[in-house]
């Protein structure tokens, strides 16, 4: 049992991370909260996805690949940054510990590359527009980001340094082998509510005015990345590249953030008409198809 306050709001919680048991095997806050972010992104892009020219059955085969994938992905990529927490001490590298996942040590970001490469991988296999399912996809990571932020919250970790803040969090944890308590950022909550606010903005303002597949995608890795590259400065756990004093998030948002920049700005200089997007041209093929199998089947022959 953890106690977490906001003492700026008079605020206290009795946090625990182990939620109940089955079998004697402990079921944690963090998976519940995970998989409910999970899920909640799932329904909101199966009622979405019609717009996007993506079909709910669609969604599914993907989530089949893309869920497995994903995970593997966050972890080797925090596996690689933190490898020397899984040396023993003669040097050799366990992997019995590599693989234990539920000991914890996932980064989003691992997670984020191997779906893109597995969307663009189905997407090529089954016909279908990358950047329309990308776009759909996008607001789906936004939902999964901002509610398994909280899994953090449970676990009383991915905080901030110390602040005197009015919303700073108070927590106890270890300094220098001592535990104490501290009043830190708790940047768990910067970036569930920053994701929630891309989330609204997405939805209320630039899906209504999307001119291209692609610009929900694009303008989701710039915000993340603007965001994620703020954020990650106040994180006291940050990944490192290997022994240097760079912080592999915060290095990875600003290029995403960049490179979105760019795509952003060439895409909207061009010239694009509705006719483009693909749920237009889908809806144009379908009904193409349809009026093909009519005149065979009204043929006399």
């Amino acid at each position: 049992m953890n106690t977490v306050t906001f003492p700026g709001f008079g605020l206290n919680f009795h946090v625990t991370s182990i939620a109940f048991h089955i079998f004697g095997w402990p079921i944690r806050w963090y998976g519940i909260i995970i998989a409910a972010g999970f899920l909640a992104a799932v329904v909101f892009c199966s009622r979405r996805c019609q717009k996007y020219g993506v079909t709910a059955e669609e969604i599914i085969d993907l989530l089949i690949y893309a869920v497995p994938t994903c995970i593997i992905g966050g972890r080797l990529y925090y596996v690689i940054f933190y490898l020397d927490r899984y040396r023993r001490a003669d040097g050799s590298l366990d992997f019995g510990a590599m693989v234990r996942i539920w000991d914890g040590g996932i980064a989003i970001y691992g997670a984020i590359i191997a779906a893109i490469i597995v969307v663009a991988v189905f997407c090529r296999a089954r016909k279908i527009s990358f950047f329309a399912f990308a776009d759909l996809g996008s607001m789906g990571v936004m939902i999964g980001q901002l509610v398994g932020r909280w899994g953090n919250f449970v676990n009383v970790e991915c905080y901030g340094g110390e602040t005197t803040l009015p919303w700073r969090m108070g927590i106890y944890g270890f300094v220098d082998g001592t535990r104490q308590y501290m009043e830190v950022h708790p940047t768990f909550l910067y970036e569930s509510l920053w994701n929630l606010a891309g989330l609204l903005l997405i939805v209320f303002l630039l899906e209504k005015r999307r001119r291209f597949d692609g610009q929900i995608f694009w303008s989701y890795m710039g915000w993340y990345g603007l965001g994620r590259a703020w954020i990650e400065g106040l994180r006291t756990d940050s990944l490192y590249f290997f022994s240097t004093g760079l912080r592999v998030s915060q290095v990875l948002a600003i290029i995403f953030c960049l490179m979105s920049v760019v795509m952003l700005v060439v895409e909207l200089r061009r010239p694009h008409t509705q006719e483009e997007l693909w749920v237009n041209r889908r809806a144009a093929m379908e009904a193409e198809k349809a009026e093909e199998k009519g005149e065979d089947e009204s043929d006399p022959a």
